[in-house]
């Protein structure tokens, strides 16, 4: 049965539009532009990023994760190797990424190839990350079944206490991805749901620009 609260939930968008004529060629520029307006435009949290995984099955999961660099070579985000998603990802390296900047009625997605970045930018950025949070990394057995709450504040007290003399060090199982994409569609809200979409499709070394129907 239709829930007529949820329903008529709706917001006609009309802040802005994009065209095929006015992108840029290479899907990064464009990125970077919008990334560039999202930052300007105060968008809370502006790198949370929807990742979508799947078994080699194909069941897919997904989560919010923070993106912390891009470049030509795609997008990077750090986690635990041995959660659910890692294993994921070792399992199937295809995956997706969405950004919802609501406030600028703007989504990206980004299909792509997951792979490990080098240990050397792990460790990097690990090294920069609050004393808090690199304790939790190595703390947290992420995505494993805990008894409760406890267990955890437990765990990193202990490990708080076995680092009070040093820094805590990398752990082998917690480190960086990138995203190398393959696809990549721009979304702009248009009134009346006839909403602007630009896809980048990879074409060997260039890309081809289409636009989708809404």
């Amino acid at each position: 049965m239709l829930n007529k609260k949820v329903a008529d939930l709706r917001k006609d968008y009309t802040l802005a539009e994009l065209d095929e004529s006015e992108v840029a060629q290479d899907p990064i520029q464009q990125f970077e532009k919008w990334w560039n307006e999202a930052l300007s435009g105060e968008i809370d949290e502006a790198n949370a990023m929807t990742l979508a995984t799947s078994t080699s099955a194909g069941i897919p999961t997904t989560r919010i994760v923070l993106l912390k660099s891009f470049d030509k070579d795609g997008f990077v985000f750090f986690t635990n190797y041995d959660s659910r998603k890692g294993h994921e990802m070792a399992a199937n390296p295809n995956v997706s990424l969405l950004f919802f900047w609501k406030e600028l009625q703007r989504q990206v997605r980004i299909d792509g190839i997951v792979s490990k970045v080098d240990a050397a930018m792990s460790t990097e950025y690990y090294n920069s990350r609050p004393i808090g949070s690199r304790i939790g990394a190595i703390a947290s057995p992420q995505s494993k079944v805990i008894p409760n709450r406890s267990f955890l504040e437990e765990k990193v007290k202990s490990v708080t206490k076995q680092y009070e003399a040093n820094t805590p060090e990398r752990p082998e199982n917690w480190g960086g991805y990138i995203v190398k994409p393959v696809a990549v569609e721009f979304w702009q809200g248009r009134g009346s749901r006839l909403h602007d979409r630009i896809q980048y499709s990879q074409e060997g070394s260039s890309w081809k620009i289409e636009r989708l129907a809404p």
